[in-house]
């Protein structure tokens, strides 16, 4: 009798352990029932019948894909490798598992061809300035073609833009020059203002003769400050005027 008893107990136990599954919030059950599609369940509590039922778990949460870096001949026939980060999340569970082997190695390779598909249609400084452009570009085609899956491409990053060496030379140059240019340009500008403030200030020491004494005058207080140094005074500019005016 007891043995009866205690074999009764493991059935009812395996019968629990292969019958009785606990689905996640984040995750989904999709049931085949004699290998036909029954019914996502989930999440909480889920009864299969044994044997009969098949449960696959699907995570619904928000992946993050690491697109290894892919050689990508530019529109300018320049050589670069690009790598790039794509987030995705599944939404529609019955597609992903019926419609799709494996919706994430799927999504990989789609977003490997993608990637070199887009960035070899722009030049390299498009590459270079307009990421923002290319990743919704990128992203507009993996979540257009991931649709059938069940899958949702939120946001595509590039991360990685490696140039050949000589290229960054050439960058390198080019920057240096560029900043060169600048420098010549602003150093000239400096010049142009400094030259239009001394005519300026010229014009008015003209029509004004007492500022030039006024100049005379601070330029002589300032030379003065200088505890070591030697002043030689010369005759005031009225007495050499008076002289130069007296009649002979």
């Amino acid at each position: 009798m007891s043995f009866t008893l205690i074999f009764i107990v493991i059935l009812i136990l395996l019968f629990l352990q292969t019958s009785v599954k606990v689905i996640n919030e984040y995750e989904r059950a999709v049931v085949l029932r004699l290998g036909k599609f029954l019914a996502v369940k989930g999440p909480g509590l889920i009864i299969l019948l044994p044997i009969i039922d098949k449960m696959v778990k699907i995570d619904l949460r928000t992946v993050t894909l690491d697109v290894p870096p892919q050689e990508v001949i530019t529109k300018d026939n320049v050589s670069i490798r690009v790598s790039a980060v794509v987030y995705y999340r599944v939404l529609d569970p019955e597609k992903s598992f019926l419609q799709v082997e494996d919706y994430h190695y799927a999504t990989s390779q789609l977003a490997q061809t993608t990637l070199r598909s887009i960035c070899g249609q722009a030049e390299l400084d498009e590459v270079l300035a307009e990421r923002e452009k290319l990743n919704l570009k990128i992203q507009e085609i993996l979540d257009a073609e991931t649709e059938p899956w069940g899958v949702k491409v939120s946001k595509v990053e590039i991360k990685e833009i490696d140039l050949p060496e000589e290229m960054k030379r050439a960058m390198a140059k080019q920057a240096e020059a560029e900043r060169e240019r600048r420098a010549k340009i602003i150093s000239a500008d400096g010049e142009y203002q400094a030259s239009k403030t001394l005519l300026e200030a010229a014009q008015i020491m003209a029509q004004n003769p007492i500022t030039l004494q006024l100049r005379y005058l601070q330029t002589l207080t300032e030379i003065a400050s200088e505890k070591n140094s030697t002043i030689l005074f010369p005759l005031p500019i009225e007495l050499l005027k008076a002289l130069t005016n007296n009649p002979k």
